[in-house]
């Protein structure tokens, strides 16, 4: 059994120094962070809540408002509209990004790394880049506008729009699922004369479905809270997200929006404890005996799966391509010059005040964000383990099951009342900080625990016997050899601030707009030129620090994990 670091209760003798400094660290940071993560989360949700039920005048909320907005014709099409988009978008994107993890995992394609870098490009651009290339391909001025019978606008629009945006989250799910096999299994179907077919059939389909499931239910999830891509392609095609945006923004029906905000928190419940469930029977599902399973060439499949992968890429390539060609027209599709008029953002107030904000929002949360999620992970598994704990682990976990889009809500309700001493904030980029670093906590908390777990508590131990502070030892020992998850942190937190739309659509100020929201903005305003460049700052920029950071760090990694190079000889 795993040993854990206990403070046990101070002797009679006044206690040492580095025993009260311990005791600071570990229990003011587990109180401050309780505290922080009640304010981010817990109580946006309950002021959500709250205002849903509430049946204020002029709000349109309560049960009567409830009742009647839930039993209206209008609210069944939007909810069949929704359905109807996330469940085609779920049955194209999985098997296609099955096939892809597939072809990354179990066969040997050639140039595996640069087909899994383009794949991820949609990570790096807000939702909207995505629906504006579309226009520029298939819109009524579009390029290949006659290869499409109707207008783009609609539903095949917007399904065009997701299966693209949430490609690389269904594909990071599926690489998972299919990275671990034993190899004796299909030593075993070999000898035995099984067909590669039956051998997928028997061992690799059983081992991987639920991971299929896991990826179905996010991809269902990310479509039916997006509204980024219905707000630029959707056209008279409306959707709950849709719905919900228009009446907070554009109608300020504060409770309509909390009602609608509230249905679109059943999916990613409903996805949470499907992902919940499925962790839990997926965890003995390779022993500790397993070989690692290493694919043999096959002319014939890697041919196939190669084509599969070009078509994906080139698709991707040819999309996110033509989204940086349009940012760069004169005038579509009148004056096809070449012309950086549209980075000038002379429509746009403040100009480029929307981009330097973006990227102060990414750098401040990626450094105080990745720093706080990695010194809470430290004291919930390094630390005894106490009710206080256990209560922090929750609150980590409840992001992952809350939509942007619903966050963004509780955020409007709980910090924009006269009441509250913190209204003060609501409008600001600390506000933002704030909801971003909450938004994205969960999976950043994730990977900080799952590094930490890694150590043997043996570390901490050693700390305690030599009369080591421990925050000296956090700082000198675990953060060094933690240095390559906590990269992926700051990575994981300035991409995600760079791109996110969807929380931070109902708490930007004038001074205070986002370059996502501007996109947004332009769009609206029929500047889709204006837009498209404001989206390729954004990629170029998180793609370019993405690159930059990585570069950066191979010195720092080769310093700090020198330890994991064996010596001469061993």
């Amino acid at each position: 059994m795993q040993r854990v670091l206990t403070l046990k209760p101070a002797p009679l003798r006044r206690a040492a120094p580095a025993d009260l400094a311990d005791r600071l660290f570990v229990l003011g940071g587990q109180w401050l962070l309780l505290v922080l993560l009640t304010l981010a989360v817990l109580l946006p949700l309950l002021a959500m809540l709250w205002r849903g039920f509430s049946g204020e005048d002029g709000q349109g909320g309560g049960l009567l408002a409830a009742t009647e907005l839930f039993g209206s014709a209008n609210f069944r099409w939007l909810v069949g509209n929704s359905l109807s988009v996330s469940l085609t978008v779920a049955c194209i994107v999985v098997p296609l990004a099955y096939a892809f993890a597939y072809a990354l995992q179990r066969t040997c394609i050639p140039g595996k790394p640069l087909w899994r870098s383009i794949s991820l490009l949609p990570l790096l651009a807000p939702s909207m880049l995505p629906g504006i290339a579309l226009i520029y391909l298939f819109g009524n001025q579009g390029v290949l506008r006659g290869l499409v019978p109707d207008n783009i606008y609609g539903f095949w629009g917007i399904v065009l729009g997701q299966a693209i945006y949430t490609f690389p989250h269904a594909l990071m799910v599926l690489l998972s699922a299919l990275a671990l096999a034993d190899a004796r299994l299909f030593d075993a179907a070999s000898s035995m004369g099984a067909s590669p077919w039956r051998a997928f059939r028997s061992i690799t389909w059983p081992g991987s479905r639920q991971g299929v499931f896991a990826a179905f239910c996010l991809v269902f999830t990310l479509c039916i809270t997006d509204f980024g891509v219905p707000v630029v392609v959707g056209g008279d095609y409306q959707v709950l997200a849709l719905e919900a945006y228009k009446a907070v923004v554009g109608q300020q029906q504060f409770g309509r929006g909390a009602l609608i905000g509230m249905v679109l928190l059943l999916p990613a419940l409903l996805s949470f404890a499907v992902d919940l469930w499925l962790r839990r029977r997926q965890r003995d599902a390779i022993s500790g005996r397993a070989q690692v399973y290493h694919p043999q060439p096959s002319r014939r499949r890697d041919l196939a799966f190669l084509l599969v992968t070009l078509l994906i890429c080139s698709t991707l390539l040819g999309v996110f391509g033509m989204a940086i060609y349009s940012s760069l027209v004169k005038f579509w599709p009148y004056d096809l010059s070449l012309s950086l008029q549209h980075y000038a953002f002379s429509d746009l107030p403040g100009g480029w005040l929307a981009y330097r904000n973006s990227l102060l929002l990414a750098v401040c949360s990626a450094l105080f964000g990745s720093l706080l999620i990695f010194t809470g992970a430290y004291l919930m598994e390094k630390t005894r383990q106490s009710p206080l704990t256990q209560a922090l682990r929750l609150l980590s976990f409840v992001p992952m099951a809350v939509p942007g889009l619903v966050l963004g809500l509780g955020y409007v309700f709980f910090f924009n009342l006269p009441g509250n001493p913190l209204s003060g904030l609501y409008g600001s980029l600390t506000l933002l900080v704030v909801c971003t670093i909450a938004h994205f906590l969960t999976t950043a908390q994730m990977t900080a625990s799952t590094a930490l777990r890694q150590l043997d508590s043996e570390f901490e131990a050693a700390a305690l016997s030599l009369k080591v502070p421990l925050l000296r030892h956090f700082c000198r020992v675990t953060l060094p050899i933690c240095l390559p998850a906590l990269l992926d942190i700051i990575r994981y937190l300035f991409v995600s601030a760079m791109t996110t739309v969807s929380a931070a659509i109902f708490l930007y100020s004038p001074d205070s707009v986002l370059a996502a929201v501007a996109v947004l903005n332009m769009d609206d305003a029929g500047n889709v030129g204006g837009a498209a460049a404001m989206s390729t700052l954004i990629l170029l920029t998180s793609a370019g620090v993405s690159l930059l950071l990585a570069g950066l760090s191979r010195g720092l990694l080769r310093r700090s994990q020198a330890w994991r190079t064996p010596a001469p000889g061993h």
